[in-house]
């Protein structure tokens, strides 16, 4: 029979090996954190390194997958929580969350950002990175669209502009202000969306 830590935790080896990719790759790069290391500081061997994942290319692409999913999570829990207003008001919410990551001590930039910065012709970042963004951009338009905005297409690329532009300007400068001028822009482009 199974214990309860072995149903909650069925491959504790890969579970390590991601949180630790994941701890490393964020705040040190993708290319100058090797296998061996992440595999020393996981306390795993090679053997499951590569029967979990095959291959460093596909932890990345593990690491970035698990990385849009619990954003996704944040924002969407926010969204859909009690008390939050109406579509314009939750799209700059989106903004706050921002904020309130780039506030966060091991902040250090937009992890699909970097690694396409690091390594963007690889497949797993070149397709990860592209769902995400569509994503980013989908999320917009979908408020924009129950927002009753015009031109939602136009403005839901701006927003995501504000959206990246932000992360970068936050890790550059070490500071969340960012956040705040990408929201009061944001506020204009939503404003001219509705013609108010």
């Amino acid at each position: 029979m199974e214990t309860e830590a072995e149903y909650v935790y069925p491959h504790p080896a890969r579970d390590r090996l991601l949180r630790t990719a994941d701890r490393l790759f964020y705040a040190e790069g993708i290319k100058a954190v090797g296998v061996e290391r992440v595999l020393s500081e996981a306390k795993a061997a090679k053997a499951s390194m590569y029967s979990n994942f095959g291959s460093k290319s596909e932890l990345v692409r593990a690491y970035l997958s698990k990385r849009s999913t619990d954003w996704r999570h944040v924002v969407e829990s926010r969204l859909e929580a009690d008390g939050v207003g109406d579509p314009e008001d939750q799209i700059l919410m989106v903004f706050d969350l921002l904020g309130e990551w780039f506030q966060t001590p091991d902040y250090r930039g937009c992890p699909f950002i970097n690694a396409a910065a690091e390594c963007g012709s690889e497949p797993a970042v070149v397709e990860v990175t592209a769902t995400h963004r569509a994503w980013v951009r989908s999320l917009f338009g979908d408020l924009l669209k129950r927002a009753g905005a015009r031109d939602i297409e136009t403005t839901a690329d701006k927003l995501s502009l504000l959206y990246d532009g932000a992360m970068v300007a936050a890790q550059l400068d070490g500071t969340a202000e960012p956040a705040q001028r990408a929201r009061e822009t944001a506020e204009l482009l939503v404003g001219a969306a509705l013609g108010s």
